[in-house]
């Protein structure tokens, strides 16, 4: 068996095994679910944002902060970004299928939790 690789159960194709600390998903899984990675993917579902927009959509979270995880997103290949070259640039993100694909579990999680909290008291 290749090292850090198991055989999908039922299936031949094979799979990480994320519990090895030099598994090649690991870094995706950890910028997935990572406190701000989680946010940006559920904020990306259905809308392709400007990075401002971006901020503005996930409260308390910092320019530094977004910006490290699209970066970390970007280079995993689940969020998309392109430039358009004005004063200043206009940077616009998406998800690519990839991130689609990863993202819907998470807004559906994320729908569950809600449908099972108490509705927020109008103060």
């Amino acid at each position: 068996m290749t090292e850090g690789l198991q055989p999908g159960h039922g299936d031949t194709a094979k799979r990480y095994e994320v519990f090895h600390t030099d598994c090649a998903a690991r870094d995706t899984v950890d910028h997935v679910t990572s406190r701000w990675g989680v946010w940006v993917l559920i904020a990306l579902q259905g809308n392709d944002l400007r990075f401002y927009e971006l901020r503005d959509s996930i409260r308390g979270i910092s320019e530094k902060m977004l910006a490290q995880t699209l970066r970390a997103l970007v280079q995993d290949g689940l969020v998309w970004r392109t430039v358009e070259p004005t004063t200043p640039p206009q940077v616009t993100y998406g998800l690519t299928e990839f991130g689609r694909d990863v993202g819907e579990p998470l807004l559906d999680l994320f729908d569950r939790i809600t449908r099972r909290l108490a509705p927020p008291s109008e103060g």
